[in-house]
């Protein structure tokens, strides 16, 4: 889907579904932590700026990735297309954070 995006529209951005993304990472962790990491994971894209999403974005690699750092792959390979949202108006932010209409 994403090359087929990319050779029609070269020109338009990339965002990868927070609610999926959530899902992978947490398959990473052990079930005792995925409610904490779960915690950490809305905190980043539920901030109200892109400066504070990027700094949780930060916290959750720092505090995550020397004991478990699949999950830390996971979430850190999609970083720029995670955080697209944050380039437009507010106001599309909800509807362009997932891919599921009914989320959104």
């Amino acid at each position: 889907f994403w090359a087929a995006l990319e050779e029609v529209y070269p020109e338009s951005r990339q965002q990868r579904c927070w609610m999926h993304k959530t899902m992978n990472v947490l398959n990473c962790l052990p079930k005792s932590l995925q409610p904490k990491a779960k915690q950490a994971l809305h905190q980043i894209w539920q901030a109200n700026t892109r400066e504070d999403a990027e700094k949780a974005f930060d916290l959750f690699l720092k505090t995550d990735e020397p004991k478990y750092p699949k999950a830390a792959l996971c979430l850190e390979k999609d970083r720029d297309e995670l955080m697209a949202f944050y380039d437009f108006p507010a106001q599309h932010g909800q509807s362009m954070r997932t891919s599921n209409p009914i989320e959104s």
